[in-house]
């Protein structure tokens, strides 16, 4: 068993004898091999990946072929080997079951107790929250790729190109200069719709006065990169300046208050006070930020309703936003190693106002 199993394993002993892991996420997380098919079955002394003929070779050359068994008779194995070890209480994850697997669960393993608390679940994110070295560079090496790809968009932005081509170029320099994948379906928006802070590309074009905002990432290794900017084209009002300066304020604010042990509450405040004070409270609804990893949205959350507290090794983004509707909005957006002393600030591009001419 690797490091993540063994510790999965010994925080399973607290609640259950055995968990079944069938979420994609998470069963990449703990073995490293990604598969559309399978189960993790994990418990204080074993683990056991089943997978289905498609993968079964693929994922012995990675996990190692005393750790992977075929899934074609699954239930069966599986029963087999609760048998074997006196396995009564299993735990699944709560949060990512469907009501579907679970009664097919129910119904093919009689006389286990499967629990379906959040311990599981809760478990797999006290691990996930805090990234190792191996991690970070991951997530670092995602980062300068998305970074490269903003230098590029710089030179293509101009008046009359639309929303879609924008999206099409940063998507296509990403995946021709070292991405696995995209992070997420990216965004690209100008003018009027940068006030939606999670509006849809489409065919509107850039004019002289708008702003574009570009939130996007890269995949690497099944690791996630998370960034936004948005910059000016051509003549902007003043009214958009004081804008952009008091969302930049936030958000070096927001990255300033960063430290291990400072709570998501209190992260978020130490930006949403700047643009509150500043008269523009009511137009920055969603959180400061959350964490990511092999997921782009993940544990810890900093917002005024986050249960977390941040500690070192994890991972956030930093990302306050100001929303006008119908007119404008501006998102910086930068990610943060949580340290013993502070943070470090992952992301190394420039954020200070860009006005292209």
């Amino acid at each position: 068993m690797n490091a993540r199993v063994k510790a999965l394993g010994k925080s399973i002993s607290a609640f259950a004898d055995a968990a079944l892991i069938f979420s994609e996420v998470s069963r990449f997380y703990f073995t490293g091999f990604p598969a559309t098919d399978g189960c993790l079955l994990v418990t204080p002394a074993q683990s056991v990946f089943y997978t289905d003929s498609r993968y079964t070779e693929a994922a012995e050359k990675k996990i190692g072929a005393q750790f992977v068994r075929n899934s074609k008779e699954l239930y069966k194995e599986l029963a087999e080997f609760f048998a074997a070890n006196n396995i009564k209480k299993v735990a699944l994850e709560n949060d990512r079951l469907t009501l579907a697997q679970y009664e097919e669960l129910c119904a093919k393993l009689p006389g286990i107790d499967f629990c379906t608390t959040d311990a599981l679940s809760k478990a797999i994110e006290a691990i996930r929250i805090v990234k190792t070295e191996d991690e970070v560079e991951k997530i670092v090496k995602a980062q300068r790729i998305a970074e490269r790809a903003f230098d590029h968009i710089l030179g293509f932005i101009k008046p009359g190109k639309t929303e879609k081509e924008i999206r099409l170029e940063l998507e296509y320099f990403m995946l021709s200069h070292g991405a696995d994948d995209l992070s997420f379906e990216t965004i690209a928006v100008t003018g009027v719709k940068t006030s939606m802070p999670h509006g849809v590309p489409g065919d509107n074009v850039v004019k002289n006065g708008d702003f574009v905002t570009m939130d996007y990432g890269a995949l690497v290794e099944g690791y996630h990169s998370d960034m936004t900017r948005t910059v000016a084209v051509g003549d902007i009002t003043d009214e958009q300046k004081k804008v952009y300066a008091t969302v930049l304020e936030a958000q070096k604010c927001g990255l300033n208050a960063l430290h291990d042990g400072i709570s998501g509450v209190d992260a978020d405040k130490a930006a949403r006070d700047v643009i509150e004070a500043a008269g523009y409270g009511a137009n920055f609804g969603h959180g400061t930020g959350h964490g990511v990893g092999v997921e782009i949205h993940e544990a810890p959350t900093l917002s005024p309703r986050s249960a977390h507290t941040l500690r070192t090794g994890h991972i956030v983004t930093v990302e306050p936003g100001i929303y006008l509707p119908d007119r404008f909005g501006v998102r910086i957006e930068d990610m943060a190693l949580i340290t013993d002393t502070g943070c470090r600030i992952l992301t190394d591009c420039p954020k200070e106002l860009i006005i292209l001419k």
